[in-house]
């Protein structure tokens, strides 16, 4: 074939050679697409990575559970399990607002299990998807966001009901309620599920915490300070209850103190593994406290310590003055008193004493008519002779 088209093309013609020259620089090319495209794929694939994390991230938030959930849960304990040792599950009902998932309502739902064997369990979902239709008809907005329990710990079965709930919610959340606490503080914790590596290469469920608040709004408000009232001692002053509010806190605050310490010696004798997470926040805390060995701080808490005690002082003499004040005048009153008394009592003497001579003047001039009129009588009885 190329003798014949050799033959054809005339021999003053220039034939130029195939374009070899140019095979390689297109493989080079090609080969630098190839990479951009794979780069291209990879950040991508990064990108969506992350955005599947943010989205995770976004589902785990801050819980804020509402005054009428706790009520709730209270009451269903006391109608159901108050004197046992059982514990009840119910339904919550909520919405996610300011990026912080609300938990504004609950209900109770059927739930039984055995105490030797906590895997043996029965929930009515039936009940529960009764319940939540009719609630939905009430508020739309509301929506299946979790369960609560009153564990008042974790329980083994627990995942197995919170696999349950991830039915009608794609993450719900679990709050363990202590409804008898014997410390301060909030009693309830929020917890999430997520997925957990293990040496066989095989995921399971376990539950992260999360930050839990109790937050209300304008009404609620309201009907907690009613409630308040009513349960307030009516008999304590403002400042002792302000008192005893810091002294609860105090107690608290030494709960936590006592359990970061038990942590922090458990991490360094190796029975728990170092978490970097609270490691971080506990850094955290100690960097925002002062430093009490500067100068500038000790004569700042010093200065506001005697203006304190000078306020104290001036209070205490105050009040001193003032109830030497009374004292005096409760004194010149009651002296006044007692002579008003007295000058009474003496008038009612001199009165009695009046009125008994004046009576005493009235039986002599009675004597002496008699005797006139005796006399006189013994005169017409001469004449008469």
């Amino acid at each position: 074939a190329e003798d014949e088209e050799k033959a054809q093309v005339p021999s003053f013609c220039y034939r130029a050679p195939p374009p070899l020259t140019l095979q390689k620089p297109i493989m080079v090319a090609t080969k630098k697409d190839d990479k951009k495209a794979e780069k291209k794929d990879e950040n991508k694939e990064a990108e969506d990575e992350e955005k599947k994390e943010a989205e995770k991230k976004i589902l785990k938030r801050d819980v804020v559970v509402h005054p009428i959930v706790l009520l709730s849960v209270v009451d269903h304990y006391s109608r159901v399990a108050k004197g046992t040792t059982k514990r009840v599950v119910g339904t919550l009902l909520g919405e996610v607002d300011d990026f912080k998932l609300h938990i504004t309502n609950a209900f109770a739902v059927p739930f039984e299990e055995d105490p030797r064997d906590p895997q043996v369990w029965f929930l009515d979902h039936n009940f529960h998807e009764q319940m939540f239709s009719m609630f939905k008809k009430v508020n739309q907005k509301e929506r299946v966001v979790g369960w609560y329990t009153t564990g008042p710990k974790i329980k083994p079965s627990d995942i197995a009901i919170h696999e349950l709930y991830r039915r009608y919610c794609p993450e719900p959340v679990m709050i363990v309620m202590d409804v008898l606490p014997k410390e301060e503080g909030l009693p309830m914790e929020a917890y999430y599920s997520i997925q957990e590596e293990t040496a066989d290469q095989v995921f399971k469920r376990t539950f992260m915490h999360v930050e839990s608040t109790v937050g209300a709004s304008e009404p609620e408000e309201v009907g907690v300070e009613h409630l308040l009232r009513d349960i307030k001692n009516a008999s304590a002053s403002t400042l002792a209850v302000r008192v005893g509010d810091k002294i609860s806190a105090l107690k608290a605050l030494t709960v936590r103190l006592k359990d970061i310490s038990v942590y922090l010696n458990a991490v360094v004798a190796g029975k728990l593994p170092l978490n970097k997470e609270i490691i971080y926040q506990l850094q955290e805390i100690f960097n925002l406290l002062p430093d009490q060995d500067s100068e500038e701080l000790v004569r700042s808490f010093a200065m506001e310590t005697n203006d304190m005690m000078l306020a104290l002082y001036l209070g205490g003499m105050l009040r001193s003055t003032v109830a030497l004040h009374n004292l005096i005048n409760n004194k010149i009153k009651n002296k006044k008193l007692k002579d008003q008394k007295g000058d009474d009592a003496k008038k009612a003497k001199e009165d009695k004493k009046d009125g008994d001579k004046k009576d005493d003047k009235d039986d002599d001039k009675s004597k002496e008519d008699k005797k006139d009129g005796d006399k006189k009588d013994d005169k017409d009885d001469d004449k008469s002779k």
